[in-house]
């Protein structure tokens, strides 16, 4: 037998294998064929499995965004792996304000207040950049890579052996019809019982036997298949728990990040606290004689604690203050220079004692040191105990 022919014939057994299969799905849609059913416990893990796979791409895919808003950016970094090349490094938002910031206070000049603060502020953003890269470094290497291998690997693998078991079903039902079938022939053949038809009886026997002996080959190879798609499938459960630990490692690495942008921001506050006057530091939510307040602590509230690697905030109490006739000793968060003769000048991390008078305005107590003394906002002060 030359090749040609085996594959001749080797096309044509396919092609008839695959028109059975057709003919039985077929038939079982419209409701004229038996359906081998899946057992219960096979069933579930299928339909976990396609669950994890629906909402792994969902999560993933929007990570994406998360991670980078840009849809052109994210197509051009598509393109870029698919090729196996390293895309080109970009500056990422926070670096391009950072970088104008920077510019236009040069410009402005350095020694001119908003010059200064500009040229500040444009370091700081420069600092949120690199930390929003280096997240989404952390965040593709520990979170979406594992997911993507998931979705392009295991998955990939399921649904290959899902397909061929849903083969081997349509081949097993394909030969339980034949197989019924040929039964039905043959009692029919025999009900006749004439000598004319004993021929056909002997082939319809024939055709039983062979009809037996396929289901019993196509039930075996569909067992086989069920057997190994199930295995798969089980491996559903260390894929959940692989996945819970690179959801840790994400969590971590934006921890990380909002602590570092939460830092480089209270460093920047206190820069510019430090440098300017308070009639810098006011908007429309604002007196012009009042400072502008600490914005954290007043937000995190006088009893509230915010703790990210290893850093904490607390607001000061000032109401047991306020409504005491006592003294008490506070530590200044921020440098402040008084605005006129009724302030009094603060440095930062000095110790002063602060008192409340009688309607006096309530952003405001008298501070003391030495033999100075002067008005002084609440929001640079921390009470200690």
């Amino acid at each position: 037998m030359n090749i040609m022919d085996f594959n001749v014939k080797k096309l044509a057994a396919d092609a008839g294998t695959f028109l059975s299969r057709a003919v039985q799905f077929t038939e079982e849609k419209l409701g004229q064929a038996e359906k081998t059913e899946l057992d219960a416990h096979l069933e579930n893990l299928l339909s976990k499995a396609e669950c994890t796979k629906i909402w792994t791409e969902k999560i993933m895919k929007q990570t994406e965004v998360l991670l980078q808003p840009n849809p052109n950016a994210r197509i051009e970094e598509f393109v870029y792996e698919k090729l196996d090349r390293k895309a080109p490094s970009r500056v990422n938002n926070p670096e391009l304000l950072g970088q104008y910031m920077i510019d236009a206070g040069t410009e402005f000049g350095p020694g001119t207040a908003y010059g200064n603060a500009l040229i500040k502020c444009g370091e700081t953003q420069k600092r949120i950049g690199t930390a929003d890269r280096e997240l989404i470094q952390t965040a593709a290497l520990n979170f979406l890579t594992p997911l993507r291998n998931f979705i392009e690997g295991d998955y990939k693998t399921i649904a290959k052996e899902r397909k061929l078991l849903q083969n081997k079903r349509l081949d097993l039902d394909a030969a339980k019809t034949r197989l019924k079938k040929a039964k039905t022939a043959e009692t029919k053949s025999s009900q006749l019982n004439s000598a004319r038809l004993e021929g056909d009886n002997m082939i319809w026997a024939e055709e039983v036997t062979k009809s037996e002996q396929e289901v019993r080959i196509t039930q075996s190879e569909f067992d086989r298949q069920a057997e190994i798609t199930r295995l798969l499938l089980e491996g559903i459960s260390s894929t959940h728990a692989h996945h819970l630990r690179c959801l840790n490692d994400f969590v971590e690495a934006q921890m990380t990040y909002y602590a570092q942008c939460y830092q480089y921001m209270l460093d920047l506050q206190k820069q510019l606290g430090s440098s300017f006057p308070s009639n810098y530091l006011c908007n429309n939510n604002h007196n012009a004689g009042t400072p502008m307040p600490s914005a954290l602590p007043n937000v995190i509230g006088s009893s509230a604690m915010a703790s990210t690697s290893g850093l904490v905030i607390t607001s000061p109490n000032i109401s047991d203050l306020k409504e005491s006739s006592g003294s008490r000793k506070a530590r200044v968060l921020y440098d402040y220079d008084a605005a006129n003769s009724t302030e009094l000048s603060l440095l930062a991390d000095e110790v002063i004692t602060v008192f409340s008078i009688i309607g006096m305005d309530s952003d405001w107590l008298m501070g003391e040191r030495g033999n100075q003394k002067g008005k002084v906002p609440i929001t640079y002060l921390e009470l200690l105990n």
